[in-house]
């Protein structure tokens, strides 16, 4: 896959909102690759918490909203620690799943749950699942 390393403007919107709900400089990221050492879910992740950054500062909207490790990260904040420049790479990922549901594009469909997983799930799964038709 070719990807035209000059910044569409759709590209830099998405930075700056990535930015603006985050609260971070997504270039203070130097790729030091310390972020992903200390994540106990990057085993499982098809982009790892340092691509996850690279990805938002080159604008690749549809790559990151599509990838499984934004769910997959359980905010432990272990990334946040370990990165030597302050960026707090959870709220990036928060960020991310902020504008995935803002969008209504989400892993989970309640709809979709039978009676009874409806019965199983947690109820706070359930009230996190349907933050997106209330907001």
């Amino acid at each position: 896959m070719a990807f035209n390393i000059s910044q569409s403007k759709a590209a830099a919107k998405f930075v700056d909102q990535v930015e603006r709900l985050s609260g971070q400089d997504l270039l203070s990221c130097y790729q030091c690759g310390r972020c992903t050492a200390g994540c106990p879910m990057a085993i499982h992740m098809d982009i790892l918490p340092n691509q996850i950054i690279r990805f938002a500062q080159l604008g690749m909207r549809e790559e990151l909203l599509g990838a499984k490790s934004i769910w997959l990260c359980v905010t432990c904040y272990t990334c946040n620690s370990r990165c030597p420049k302050g960026v707090r790479i959870a709220e990036v990922i928060e960020a991310l799943r902020q504008i995935n549901l803002r969008g209504r594009n989400d892993h989970l469909l309640v709809e979709d749950l039978s009676e009874q997983q409806l019965e199983t799930i947690p109820p706070i799964a359930l009230i996190s699942a349907m933050r997106k038709f209330t907001s």
